[in-house]
């Protein structure tokens, strides 16, 4: 069992900076692949970004590619996501999330955190 707790959303303005962090609880001794997803209501989760557990091999979102970096600390079970040049549409529910297989929209996203707000204002 894995559990995930987010921490870093906020307001923002458009143009501006937030930095979300990711603190996974792994009891399993499996390694797990990291991720963002978001939604916004009445939407579908989106994927934004994710990473391997090793190499540090990322897949990022068109969407969100060249402004989004995502990080990963293994030896504290942590990953990071820092988020530039926010645009408006940018505004929706983050939630980290941790795969057993795969790091890209694909994966095998077994495990979800309870998801961290993220509004972007004009």
């Amino acid at each position: 069992q894995v559990q995930l707790v987010e921490s870093g959303g906020g307001v923002v303005q458009a143009g501006g900076s937030l930095k979300l962090s990711c603190a996974a609880t792994e009891r399993t001794g499996i390694d797990y692949s990291m991720g963002w997803f978001r939604q916004v209501p009445g939407k579908g989760r989106e994927f934004v970004i994710g990473i391997a557990w090793t190499g540090g091999s990322t897949t990022v979102a068109d969407s969100v590619k060249g402004r989004f970096t995502i990080s990963r600390e293994n030896a504290k079970n942590t990953i990071s996501l820092e988020m530039n040049n926010l645009k408006v549409e940018d505004t929706a529910d983050y939630f980290c999330a941790a795969s057993a297989s795969g790091w890209g929209p694909s994966g095998q996203w077994n495990y979800w955190g309870q998801g961290t707000q993220v509004t972007v204002s004009s």
